[in-house]
């Protein structure tokens, strides 16, 4: 995969996932941020992370075929209907049970376990971060990229308002808050691994933590790295 790539050490963890999705695993074994920190060279993430540099290429170079999800290569209207379908729709189901699952544990175990209540406040920090995100990109940033591309096509007329970059900005500044907590809770919780003396609760929270956790990177790279980028293109093209 990587023999596609020009100057591998000044290459991106964003650009190689967005070339390869398979690459995601291999940088979160490293432990490497590849939806925020998606656009350090993987170079640099590697040092932050203490991996030597050949290690990791040699990993990324098994995948000699490059491979695209299917989703990525879509419009950006059916990107941003994936997004809401499925990451937005998942978030609608699991913060609410991750939360209730919080508040039982912190009221069983928060005694002998004191870093459940900073996990808890962690977690309903990002909810609510997440709730209100979601809206913005569902009725402002969303409406405006498909609007965008209609309008590219010559389907609609060009859309009025601030450029599509200014709103991008802020919408990946939020995913790095979002981010933030997620790494918070992974260390407080040990790396979401259940303790001797956790109950059955106490495992189902932790696998439901973990899954949000690979779930809201992957969203987050959908949108960093795909439609965003292609988003600001596009509107830069369109109004020249």
């Amino acid at each position: 995969m990587l023999d596609h790539l020009d100057q591998l050490d000044h290459a991106t963890v964003g650009e190689i996932v967005a070339r390869d999705f398979r690459a995601a695993a291999i940088f979160q074994r490293f432990g490497i941020d590849f939806c925020c920190g998606g656009r350090q060279s993987i170079a640099d993430a590697a040092a932050a992370k203490g991996v030597t540099l050949p290690s990791l290429v040699a990993e990324l170079q098994q995948l000699d075929t490059p491979s695209t999800s299917p989703v990525e290569q879509g419009s950006c209207a059916d990107l941003i209907a994936h997004i809401v379908s499925v990451h937005h729709g998942y978030l609608r189901g699991a913060l609410p049970s991750i939360g209730g699952y919080l508040q039982k544990l912190v009221a069983v175990h928060g005694e002998r376990h004191p870093e459940l209540a900073p996990i808890e406040q962690r977690f309903t920090a990002v909810r609510e971060e997440l709730d209100a995100h979601m809206y913005k990109e569902e009725h402002i940033l969303f409406p405006l990229i498909e609007q965008m591309e209609r309008a590219s096509e010559g389907r609609a007329p060009v859309p009025a308002g601030p450029p599509i970059e200014a709103i991008v900005h802020v919408m990946e500044s939020e995913h790095v808050d979002a981010g933030a907590g997620l790494v918070d809770m992974r260390a407080l919780s040990q790396g979401y691994e259940t303790p001797a003396d956790g109950c059955t609760t106490y495992g189902v929270c932790y696998a439901a933590l973990a899954e949000f956790e690979s779930d809201l990177h992957r969203h987050i790279h959908l949108e960093n790295n795909i439609l965003f980028p292609r988003a600001v293109a596009l509107d830069a093209r369109v109004r020249g």
